[in-house]
């Protein structure tokens, strides 16, 4: 098949090019850059120039494609309704592309909002937290769009990753100590990246629509525990932290940082066959690639 491909050049989308084309796909990936077209060539992807912003260009990736992943977000967490907002406008362009073709579309969701006090499952539907892309996607099953989600864990985790735990990790260093909120058992799933991209494979060539699959290899980890292998590997102290300190310990990070988001993915191996086989999140930190910049 022939995918577009949006978040081409990013940290999850590069994966997902190696995992496409490794399967015999063709893909088509969307970047706004110079610099991104050479990455994508230089990958063996075709391009596609165009942003989220450019509703014509994602119409037209769309409308030339056999199907389509959606990973692109604009990571602005000073500005969220706005990025959701336009989140929401480029999937409705894509699905308005697919319309009545039953061609796949799969939308990138996060994990957030589940469920309370036990892991959320690929039933369970999000309240609060979750981006608006999983309602905005399922809103297109009555246009004979084959929408699906992939729900990934709030850590995925290799070389090169810029998310979550590079931010903690670059907090220890600045305010010497290593911090978690009250007790420190809110729990946060993981994944590994090249676990990740082969999901979302599997959900373009065999997902149902209107299904939603967890991206999450690490059921939850505890923020303590993740706390104490930051705080180990850069010899700091490891602390707690009371919600009236979150935000100015936090930042921007501190409406997450007590958040339980433990999530199960037994339906999605069960559906998909999908076994994550790569390294867990705490292992990878034991490693000390991400304490090396």
């Amino acid at each position: 098949m022939r995918i577009f491909l949006t978040g081409a050049t990013g940290f999850i989308g590069s994966a997902i090019i190696q995992e496409l084309l490794g399967a015999g796909h063709q893909v088509l990936g969307l970047t706004r850059s110079e610099a991104g077209a050479q990455a994508l060539l230089a990958a063996g992807a075709e391009v596609h120039r165009g942003s989220l912003e450019d509703l014509d260009s994602l119409r037209s990736g769309a409308a030339a494609a056999d199907g389509v992943i959606h990973t692109a977000f604009i990571h602005d967490f000073s500005q969220y309704q706005a990025a959701a907002a336009t989140d929401q406008r480029a999937i409705e362009t894509l699905g308005a592309a697919l319309a009545g073709t039953q061609r796949p579309l799969v939308v990138t969701a996060g994990l957030a909002g589940l469920a309370t006090g036990r892991p959320g499952t690929e039933e369970d539907v999000p309240a609060g937290m979750g981006r608006t892309s999983e309602p905005a996607a399922l809103a297109l099953l009555p246009q004979g769009v084959r929408a699906m989600v992939v729900r990934l864990a709030s850590s995925v985790h290799d070389a090169g990753d810029h998310g979550f735990v590079p931010y903690l990790i670059g907090l220890a260093r600045q305010k010497g100590e290593s911090a978690y909120l009250g007790e420190g058992l809110n729990r946060w799933p993981a994944v590994h990246r090249l676990d990740a991209a082969r999901l979302f494979r599997l959900a373009l060539e065999k997902g149902t629509a209107g299904a939603c699959y967890h991206g999450a290899a690490d059921e939850g980890i505890a923020l303590r525990d993740l706390a104490a292998v930051i705080g180990r590997h850069l010899n700091v102290p490891v602390v707690s932290k009371s919600a009236e300190e979150a935000a100015d310990h936090f930042g921007w990070m501190g409406a997450f940082a007590g958040l339980d988001m433990a999530a199960s993915s037994a339906l999605t191996q069960q559906w998909l066959g999908w076994h994550p086989t790569h390294v867990g999140l705490l292992a990878d930190l034991e490693q000390g690639d991400y304490f090396n910049s």
